[in-house]
């Protein structure tokens, strides 16, 4: 596409002016939706991941959610790590123009190191790669992302033990707990998946650090509180929010269910209803 040019963005990064359709709805929204959004925050941030948004109207749907989620999670696939192919660092730099929500980068590629440039120039603030895609370089394809300004995760596929991240941890600045198959949304909820969340969280508390747990995949009203219970920090979500008609509610829907099944949060856990 000769003629297009990715730039770094200066912060803050919402353009001062712009089409209203683009501008994020103003914060009293949430009044709006009063009865769906919890009263108080929700202890697991909420990722909405924009794979399962109408992308004929993603600026608006992006905006939509805006006020009740933490971050964008969108991902990036190259049809050959897995067999869709989805979008690349063009689509995060125009999401970059229109909100200032972080932005992480779920890189589903082979040789995820040759993109990071160009991702941390379209405005990425994350990206996390696969143990799977890079087993023999893990710590030098990490360092190569930090190098560039990006904050990094690691994501583990179901099939790979979550024992392959306890290594990097120090480095890192999420693990992606995969709760399906990587390469397409709407699947169901693997249930082996709590146990995995539950001994990646015990490693870090174990080091005494600060990393994200970051479950992707069936995450809903359901098993979204489950998965902050075994020590999830974030939970990605698709389907969720942008599949059953208002993104809005969809969002606010799924952080109501987070605080509402939450009765303690303390240093010694999550305990539910």
């Amino acid at each position: 596409m000769s003629g297009v040019r990715i730039g770094r963005r200066s912060r803050p990064r919402r353009p001062r002016s712009g089409p209203p359709a683009l501008a994020a709805p103003p914060r009293d929204r949430r009044d709006v939706l009063r009865g769906v959004r919890p009263a108080v925050s929700s202890p697991g941030k909420v990722a909405a991941s924009i794979l399962a948004a109408d992308f004929a109207h993603l600026a608006a749907q992006v905006a939509a959610v805006e006020p009740f989620v933490d971050l964008l999670h969108i991902d990036a696939m190259d049809g050959h790590f897995v067999r869709p192919l989805t979008v690349g660092p063009i689509v995060v730099a125009a999401l970059r123009t229109v909100t200032s929500l972080p932005l992480h980068c779920h890189l589903q590629v082979e040789r995820p190191a040759r993109l990071f440039e160009a991702f941390a120039e379209a405005g990425a603030d994350i990206v996390s790669v696969h143990v799977e895609s890079v087993p023999d370089t893990i710590a030098a394809t990490i360092a190569a992302a930090a190098e560039r300004g990006l904050r990094v995760g690691l994501a583990v596929s179901p099939e790979t033990a979550v024992e392959a991240v306890v290594p990097h941890l120090e480095a890192l600045d999420r693990v992606v707990v995969m709760s399906v198959h990587p390469g397409y949304g709407g699947q169901a909820f693997i249930e082996t998946a709590l146990a995995r969340i539950e001994a990646v969280r015990t490693a870090i508390e174990r080091r005494g650090l600060h990393v994200e747990v970051e479950v992707d995949g069936g995450v809903d009203a359901v098993t979204g509180p489950r998965c902050v219970a075994a020590g999830a920090t974030v939970l990605a979500a698709g389907t969720a929010i942008f599949g059953h008609g208002d993104p809005a509610q969809g969002a606010a829907r799924l952080a109501g269910a987070l605080s509402s099944a939450v009765v303690e949060v303390s240093g010694t856990g999550t305990e539910l209803r």
